[in-house]
């Protein structure tokens, strides 16, 4: 079962608030499915439609569990499936037996679909269903008909799968925006909690460390004192393509702050973090930035422990970075004890000079 925030968590990330309003959507059109459906179980019963309205109860019974689930539990109920199955069923064998009054209903059950599926599950599953209501149409109906219900339909299937295709990007680009820092492309603060506990989750559960690596340019303040900020940017820009070339698809990387950057490392253990550490400053410092800026920066490395949250896991980081910074920069601290980069000298600084 797909698993849904609670309306009180729908703020807390873009990816909440997306899956929110999915869940505000799918809580919407079960309700008003459910309302418009259950008065014609009545209906069909009173016309001896003893099966149509068996399909409509199992249609309302679902509708209600549904609802019930999202609201008590938080879960898509079967994710949906059943949504389609039940309203195509019943819109086919209704137009069946009742012509027209029963092809209305068939509309908005083909629009639903593909507010409530993902989209492929929904293309297909509106491909059965409007070949299925062909068929019904050409028996059913004289053949003029048949044509204008086919390609009505079909163009009805078609209009909606286009929104929901274009909704679903919209969402997307919409949480890329809300999640990602606009000029170095790195995951923003509004993911870092989430990820953080994810991590944590996987150290309680089973055993894997992860470990987090804090890393702040030297006086770069100087830099867009001296060169602009238009300068400074394209530094921040440079260095970040640096730190991707070096880190792996599982890695995630941060921008956490104006030249402060934060790297979740899965499933790696402290030395290795502080292996990963040197090899980035170094990078940064062995070869100049443009206008031949010279950069340095400072780090720090903290594998996460069992029982602490992550606000503490980042705080410990937090402070071996200030401990790097006070003991003159340019080097990696971690949990246990700083260390400078040993395979250079010490770099001049824009802000030395």
């Amino acid at each position: 079962m797909t698993v849904f925030p609670s309306p009180d968590s729908l703020a807390t990330t873009p990816t909440l608030a997306v899956l929110g309003f999915k869940r505000q959507l799918v809580y919407h059109l079960h309700f008003w499915a459910f309302i418009a459906v259950a008065p014609l179980i009545l209906v069909q019963w009173r016309q001896d439609h003893l099966l149509l309205s068996s399909f409509l109860i199992l249609f309302c019974v679902n509708a209600l569990l549904v609802i019930a689930f999202l609201r008590y539990r938080n879960t898509y109920f079967l994710r949906g499936r059943l949504f389609p199955l039940l309203a195509a069923i019943s819109a086919v064998y209704s137009t069946a037996i009742n012509g027209h009054v029963g092809l209305y209903w068939s509309y908005p059950a083909a629009a639903a679909v593909f507010f409530l599926l993902p989209l492929r599950e929904a293309i297909a599953s509106n491909i059965i269903f409007v070949a299925t209501m062909s068929a019904v149409s050409f028996f059913k109906f004289p053949e003029p008909d048949f044509w204008r219900i086919t390609f009505s339909l079909g163009l009805t299937c078609l209009f909606a799968m286009i929104f929901a295709w274009l909704v679903g990007r919209l969402q997307g680009e919409l949480t890329r925006l809300a999640t990602t820092d606009p000029l170095t492309g790195c995951l923003n603060r509004s993911q870092l909690a989430d990820i953080l506990n994810s991590q944590i989750q996987m150290r309680e559960r089973y055993e894997r460390v992860s470990s987090l690596i804090l890393l702040d340019l030297d006086f770069f303040k100087a830099i867009n004192d001296q060169w602009g900020h238009l300068a400074g940017d394209k530094v921040l820009k440079e260095m970040t393509n640096r730190i991707r070339k070096r880190l792996r698809e599982s890695d995630q990387l941060f921008r956490i702050g104006g030249e402060e950057f934060m790297i979740v490392l899965p499933e790696t253990r402290q030395k290795d973090a502080d292996t990963l550490a040197d090899q980035l400053l170094t990078s940064i410092s062995s070869r100049p930035f443009l206008n031949n800026i010279k950069l340095t920066a400072s780090a720090s490395v903290a594998e996460v422990s069992q029982g602490e949250t992550w606000s503490v896991w980042l705080n410990r980081a937090d402070h071996a970075l200030y401990e790097a910074k006070s003991r003159g920069r340019n080097q990696v601290v971690n949990a246990m004890k700083p260390r400078t980069i040993s395979n250079q000298g010490p770099i001049a600084d824009p802000a030395a000079g």
